[in-house]
């Protein structure tokens, strides 16, 4: 079964960075995407980043050119470098991976908090 790990969160002043991780196991299958999104208090979900096998990555547009994503499919591993953070990044981050095999998985961690004081 594949479980994700989490990890990195914390609290943060703003302008500061925090670098998040997140680790898959019990992987069967290649996992062709792995990124992150986000939901702050009483709001939707956000897309925050995605990143393929292949390396191509999307990112959402309120983190374009202060969030990196990279991955490491040796350790079935992504990771979220995050610069320049400001108050509203505070949300909890959460990791999924896709897995296709004929069909669509998708599995997600528990979510890590950051939070970015003022």
């Amino acid at each position: 079964q594949v479980k994700l790990l989490e990890s990195g969160g914390g609290l943060v002043q703003a302008g500061g960075s925090l670098r998040l991780s997140c680790a898959a196991s019990g992987v069967d299958f290649s996992i062709n995407a792995m990124g992150w999104l986000r939901q702050a208090a009483d709001e939707k979900h956000e897309l925050v980043a995605t990143i393929e096998r292949d390396g191509a990555t999307k990112y959402g547009d309120s983190v374009k050119g202060r969030f990196t994503i990279s991955r490491d499919n040796a350790k079935n591993t992504v990771y979220l470098q995050m610069n320049s953070l400001n108050p509203e990044d505070t949300a909890l981050y959460y990791c999924y991976a896709k897995i296709i095999t004929g069909e669509i998985r998708e599995y997600w961690g528990q979510g890590t908090q950051v939070t970015v004081s003022s």
